[in-house]
């Protein structure tokens, strides 16, 4: 690698920041604390004066800290499929063990904060709804949430329109939680930091089409966080702009985050985050980058408008990449590939993730076929390291690596 990003310190700070006001919001009796589904209408949540704490974010550090396999098997004999989301089953493992990966973060934070409702949209999976249902039965907290549409082709005003009032028949449960009406000039300001926040991100993430990046995937991974557990919040905005300050010194200084990029390559689908930094060891090693990724663009929201908070809340959620079609998805690849100029696209089948697995139903030979793409398919998990293989993983990106550099040749 060719050094360390600098605003990972701030980083640090940033998110242990956010962890410790969670901790101390729910042991606050005048202090509401939500959890929110990762693509949720948490700006809502913001309006409204709750602190909002996501599962999901937490999910990632158990399987980032390797804390995630021993805890699934909890799940498991609760009934939880070991083919469900290992998100959800390692997080309810880890409720059921009474540990987590926070006390690492600040040995203060003993447990994720309890929460006075639980709010979801269901556009990832249904998975989040049943993660989200566990928790209510056992804390006795209401679950409510929206049920978006998934294998949108086209976004149509009447889908708009129907996600639209179901965002809007939130406000009247929340505000009684609340204890507060909603004040639309809040509500305006939060879906206008979330839009700056967005284009910041997606400003980041473009660097990556810079020859050489000065970003790889594996780094957007760990730099994504404000993104997700501060949407709405001006603090991510002024950690996107010191990070895309650095970013742009870096392109301007000629320094990859590879050296020697050699390949340029794609991710499609979760990270295995227990593997993050052998995965991008290895690949930096043979002179690889990963300059792009679907899952790092799933918390760009170029569709918000102040003016319009619930309508365009509801665009950005019909349109996450997450929940189209596979021909819009194929689209969404091929323009990406041109865009970062990459030599091909490394496909993450997920074992427990099958909704954010896009190998399965012939994609990668379509895009073979149709576009000239190269592609490689890695069979392994976000979270349950039983399901990955690591030899098998090296072996696999080894040869595709040396593939894409034949085809240079």
């Amino acid at each position: 690698m060719s050094g360390r990003i600098e605003s990972t310190t701030l980083l640090q700070s940033l998110m242990a920041t956010a962890f410790r006001e969670c901790d101390a919001a729910a042991r606050d009796p005048s202090r509401r604390v939500a959890w929110c589904s990762s693509v949720g209408p948490v700006e809502l949540l913001r309006a409204l004066d709750f602190t909002v704490f996501f599962p999901e974010n937490h999910a990632a550090m158990l399987g980032a800290s390797r804390m995630s396999t021993g805890l699934i098997p909890f799940a498991n004999a609760e009934g939880f499929s070991p083919e469900v989301c290992s998100y959800m089953t390692s997080d309810i493992g880890a409720f059921r063990r009474n540990v987590t990966p926070l006390s690492r973060v600040d040995p203060s934070i003993t447990s994720v904060p309890k929460p006075d409702v639980l709010v979801y949209d269901s556009n990832q999976c249904r998975d989040v709804v049943d993660w989200f249902s566990f928790y209510g039965r056992e804390l006795g907290v209401p679950v409510i949430g929206v049920a978006a549409p998934r294998g949108v082709q086209e976004p149509t005003e009447d889908l708009v329109a129907a996600v639209a009032s179901q965002i809007r028949a939130l406000v009247s449960p929340l505000e009684a939680i609340a204890g507060r009406r909603l004040d639309p000039d809040r509500l305006r300001e939060a879906v206008a930091v979330s839009r700056d926040t967005s284009d910041l991100w997606r400003s980041v993430l473009s660097c990556g089409e810079a020859l050489p990046s000065p970003l790889t995937f594996f780094d957007g991974c760990i730099h994504m966080g404000p993104a997700v557990v501060l949407r709405g919040d001006p603090r991510a905005l002024e950690y996107y702009r010191a990070l895309l300050a650095e970013l742009q010194a870096r392109i301007a200084a000629g320094q990859g985050a590879v050296s020697g990029e050699r390949v340029r390559l794609y991710w499609d689908g979760m990270p295995v985050w227990g593997r993050l930094r052998d995965l991008s060891d290895l690949l930096a090693g043979l002179g690889a980058s990963v300059v792009g990724s679907t899952y790092c663009s799933s918390w760009v929201f170029g569709q918000l408008d102040p003016d319009e908070p619930f309508d365009s809340m509801a665009r950005a959620a019909i349109e996450l990449f997450i929940a189209r079609t596979d021909a819009v998805k194929e689209m969404v690849l091929a323009g990406e590939a041109l865009r970062y100029r990459v030599d091909g696209i490394v496909f993450h089948d997920a074992k427990t993730c099958p909704n954010n697995s896009n190998c399965r139903y012939g994609m990668p030979a379509r895009l073979r076929e149709g576009k000239g793409l190269a592609s490689v398919i890695v069979h392994s998990d976000l979270n349950d390291l039983r399901l990955h293989a690591d030899e098998g993983v090296r072996l696999a990106l080894e040869a595709f690596v040396e593939q894409c550099l034949e085809a240079r040749r």
